[in-house]
């Protein structure tokens, strides 16, 4: 089994992530909202460079400057660095990104179910006391999205991340946030998606994504304890099943 991604399998999962996000408008705030979610669920990988402005022109038929100052915009939240001559560059350094890969490289799918278990039990509580009506009515639609998915583990998959995810962003805490962007990156890693072969099976996707619409609830109904509950649950679950496709 390979512990790396060629560039191909790379450029195909940004494109299945940026498939399944809804095309922004042509304002700034949109743009910037559309390739910031592209990072945050990796679509992009921290060190990359982004495509070149007049293509992000192309891509949401908008001007260039609009495009330029979405940009800005990513750069003064900390998302990207714009190098002159090189291109704009998602995190703030190449060797940042580089770091990351190497992380990947050596975090197993039980360590990176474990790191889970320490890290969105605690910010799903968070998400119960800070979840806006926007982003409560963001994760129902995923839901949906990952409810119909039974049959595609690929599918589910990039809306299972799309699910976690919102939790973070919930959370309102930015460095939790960031310790899940790189959750994500890491779940893109070619170990994981190797095993996700033998876990996600449509048994297992139908009792995800019960487990999912349990979590949701109770984060509708602001009750933190089952909130935290609920997510431990799905969690020990994962990494049961992951247990059980690794015995001989």
């Amino acid at each position: 089994m390979s512990e790396t991604l060629t560039q191909q399998q790379r450029n195909d999962a940004a494109d299945s992530v940026l498939a399944a996000l809804e095309k922004p408008s042509r304002g700034v705030g949109a743009i910037s909202a559309y390739l910031q979610r592209a990072i945050e669920t990796g679509a992009y990988s921290e060190g990359e460079r982004l495509p070149p402005e007049r293509q992000l022109a192309a891509t949401f038929k908008a001007a260039r400057s609009t495009v330029r100052r979405a940009l800005d915009q990513l750069e003064k939240a900390g998302l990207v660095s714009r190098r002159l001559g090189s291109g704009t560059f998602v995190g703030s350094t190449l060797a940042a990104g580089q770091r990351s890969a190497d992380l990947a490289d050596q975090v197993s799918p039980l360590q990176l179910i474990e790191a889970r278990l320490a890290v969105e039990p605690f910010t799903t509580r968070l998400a119960v006391l800070h979840a806006t009506r926007r982003t409560l009515d963001e994760m129902e639609s995923v839901l949906a999205h990952a409810e119909a998915s039974t049959n595609d583990k690929d599918t589910f998959s990039k809306w299972d991340g799309e699910f976690h995810l919102l939790i973070a962003r919930a959370s309102a805490n930015p460095l939790l946030l960031n310790i899940y962007r790189q959750i994500n990156h890491v779940r893109l890693h070619a170990q994981w998606d190797a095993m996700k072969e033998k876990i996600l099976t449509p048994d297992v996707i139908a009792d995800y994504n019960r487990q999912h619409r349990g979590i949701f609830t109770a984060l509708h109904v602001r009750d933190a304890q089952l909130a935290q509950t609920l997510i431990t649950e799905h969690l020990e679950k994962a990494r049961d099943d992951l247990v059980k496709a690794n015995s001989p």
